[in-house]
């Protein structure tokens, strides 16, 4: 948040904690389950990457589908290469983004013989509105499924990872857990909790307003808040779960992927050096991860 707005914030709730906390933790929630602007604030190069992914774009299917949170817009890429008809692939972008960012990871798949299914998640990109939480991600998430599952695989980048987890998990009360055969995490951080104690600290608020805020998740989700740790979410999925990570990423900690690796069931942690939060997206170790995790065992199958 800019420094101005940001302090004038922190006076408001440190009022509010003293006169009505319930409604600044409510207040609290709503500021951060805010979506950016489709082009408020976006740099010069995220501008270029989307205009370079425009004839990419067009290649797809687009699919306005609507969940209990409202509408929302679903990429469908048909496959290509020597392998079709292997299955379809959902893939998700992270908070901020949209399924333009995918486009290299899209395209592999494709290559592979997949079917992409990119979502463009609430408040983001194609979708309609300027908000998004877990309940709406989710939803958004069954709903593809509904429509275009089973998936082979699920692929996830950054908050759009954790989205995937909890989908799979069945965590969002009213709506049953999807399947998938494989799920793929790029950069995905690991504690919610921890997200929204920074976020509380960020905004000033007290112990009252802070508990209030907490308290959302719970009234949105059906769950609390302690529940949205993705290692502990994980420990219960039976899906193999393959976990890339760049040692550099400023965003989201290292720590956060070997946290995940280590408390899933089944999975495996795979590095890439130098890679940062974003350019993860398109480096070729990430490319090559991803087709040896969902289409490894086929070519070389088929190559036999």
């Amino acid at each position: 948040m800019a420094s101005l707005r940001l302090s004038a914030l922190r006076i408001l709730f440190g009022i509010a904690e003293h006169i009505a906390p319930r409604l600044a933790g409510h207040a609290a929630f709503e500021i951060f389950c805010r979506t950016p602007k489709p082009d408020g604030g976006r740099s010069p190069r995220a501008r270029e990457r989307i205009a370079a992914a425009e004839a990419f774009m067009l290649e797809a299917r687009r699919h306005c589908l609507k969940s209990a949170y409202g509408y929302f817009v679903a990429h469908e890429f048909r496959p290509q290469g020597a392998w079709r008809g292997r299955g379809t692939i959902l893939v998700t972008h992270g908070w901020g983004s949209r399924s333009e960012y995918m486009r290299a990871i899209i395209g592999e798949l494709r290559a592979h013989g997949f079917r992409v299914i990119a979502l463009d998640l609430p408040g983001h990109g194609a979708s309609s509105g300027r908000r998004l939480h877990m309940a709406s991600a989710v939803a958004a998430v069954k709903t593809v499924q509904d429509w275009f599952g089973p998936f082979a695989g699920l692929v996830g980048h950054s908050f759009g990872g954790t989205v995937l987890v909890n989908a799979l998990k069945g965590s969002v009360n009213g709506l049953e857990p999807v399947d998938a055969g494989r799920l793929a995490l790029i950069a995905s951080p690991n504690s919610m909790p921890d997200l929204f104690a920074y976020f509380s600290r960020e905004l000033g608020l007290g112990r009252r307003s802070r508990e209030a805020f907490f308290d959302r998740v719970e009234r949105v989700t059906g769950s609390p808040l302690s529940e949205f740790v993705v290692a502990r979410q994980a420990a219960s999925l039976a899906v193999p779960i393959m976990v890339l990570h760049a040692p550099d990423d400023r965003e989201v900690p290292f720590a956060d992927a070997q946290a995940i690796a280590a408390g899933a069931n089944r999975a495996g942690l795979r590095p890439v050096d130098g890679a940062g939060h974003r350019r993860i997206l398109s480096d070729p170790a990430t490319l090559a991860h991803l087709a040896e995790f969902f289409a490894g065992q086929r070519l070389l199958a088929a190559a036999e």
